[in-house]
């Protein structure tokens, strides 16, 4: 049997003893863990099967298929970054106390690395942590965290030795949100959601245990989250017609009084367009092996554009409808708009955040320039100085 058939076999096993219609979700993903089919190329335990992970593909197209969740839009941060993270760089005990729960959702993840003034800019951050035996200190802000408020861990990156050149002196951990040193804030935004936050962070206490990476190597680990955040972020499903297309098909078949000559060809310009990125995606995540590299930032720049353009058609589409959004009070996260319909005016409005987020267009741009491309560098005044001599505004 080929690694193929195995995953086909076991996937579809799943679907038939687990029906995604009856069986509630935590159960149904936890017997996907159980089988490896969370991240396929993990070692067998840990929710894998040690295959290749391009299979992935090919066990989500059978349980989303069959009607199964998306664990990427459930725990986003958990399952398209701590995961990969925690399995390249932590140790087996800490994987293993780690992942299923993520998987399951019955953690929620949080990504604790941009700082006030360092966003883009991520090396340049000053959150510290300081060892205290057998802990480490940490203090500090972080910005724009996705999900903090329902987050029960979090991806930290800080700074542990500032006498070092900004990349060199980082130090990567998990962190329990529960910590009392923790507080976390909502930022407001014009959907009138608050899924963004500040987290401050005062002396709370990290065990040495859950440091992923060696002291100092908190860069070299905090690639292996980026690389794959970019690539979950951009890859998508595998399933054809989902994602941000699909909902602007949906609205193509449930109104037929919208449509338009103009509007059918922009529609069928944009599947095309989405079709192309969920394959790129696909071949990607078969080629790339262990290994997420600099490509991973391809997909995230291609969906985030794709995103906008997609839910700007929605818009057009509905014309003065568009403007019916009765949702810009503040209301609990993930709680619907308060207007039956206003959905697609909500994703329209979020899918601006979407070439900021996860990397900046520009940022990854430069990134494909120099690192696939080979492309000249940038000028950078403070590479090789000490972060503590570099002036900061």
């Amino acid at each position: 049997m080929t690694d193929r058939d195995r995953v086909v076999e076991t996937a579809r096993s799943v679907v038939a003893e687990h029906p995604p219609a009856t069986t509630p979700q935590r159960a149904f993903l936890g017997a996907c863990f159980d089988a490896g089919l969370a991240w396929v190329h993990f070692p067998e335990g840990f929710g894998g099967l040690g295959v290749a992970p391009g299979l992935q593909a090919v066990a989500d197209g059978i349980l989303q298929g069959a009607g199964g969740p998306n664990p990427f839009w459930l725990n986003p941060m958990g399952y398209g970054m701590a995961g990969p993270t925690v399995m390249a760089h932590a140790s087996r005990e800490l994987a293993a106390q780690l992942l299923r729960p993520d998987y399951v959702c019955d953690e929620i993840w949080c990504q604790l690395f941009s700082e006030p003034g360092a966003g883009s800019d991520l090396a340049g951050l000053a959150t510290r942590a300081v060892r205290d035996g057998d802990t480490w200190v940490v203090t500090g802000q972080k910005v724009w965290t996705s999900n903090a408020h329902k987050a029960r861990r979090a991806l930290l990156l800080a700074r542990t030795d500032p006498d070092q050149p900004k990349h060199r002196g980082l130090t990567y951990f998990v962190l329990d949100m529960t910590d009392p040193g923790v507080e976390v804030r909502p930022l407001r935004q014009m959907t009138g959601e608050a899924e963004f936050n500040e987290v401050y962070l005062r002396e709370a206490r990290i065990p040495d245990a859950h440091r992923l990476g060696e002291v100092g190597q908190g860069w070299h680990v905090a690639m292996t989250t980026l690389m794959n955040e970019r690539t979950a972020i951009g890859g998508g499903s595998s399933v054809r017609g989902s994602g941000s297309i699909g909902t602007a098909l949906r609205l193509w078949r449930e109104r037929p009084d919208l449509r338009t000559p103009a509007l059918r060809e922009r529609l069928v310009h944009l599947f095309a367009r989405a079709d192309a990125a969920r394959l790129t995606g696909d071949r990607q995540r078969a080629e790339a092996g262990e290994r997420i590299g600099p490509e991973g930032s391809i997909g995230k720049l291609v969906g985030a554009e794709l995103n906008q353009d997609v839910h700007e058609w929605c818009m057009d589409a509905l014309g003065v409808e568009a403007t019916l959004y009765s949702g810009y009070e503040p209301r609990p996260d993930g709680s619907p708009p308060p207007v039956e319909g206003e959905d697609r005016q909500r994703m329209f409005l979020r899918s601006r955040a979407n070439t900021i987020e996860g990397g900046t267009s520009e940022v990854l741009r430069t990134i494909l320039g120099e690192r696939l491309l080979g492309l000249p560098g940038d000028l950078r005044a403070d590479t090789g100085r000490p972060w503590s001599e570099v002036p900061r505004g």
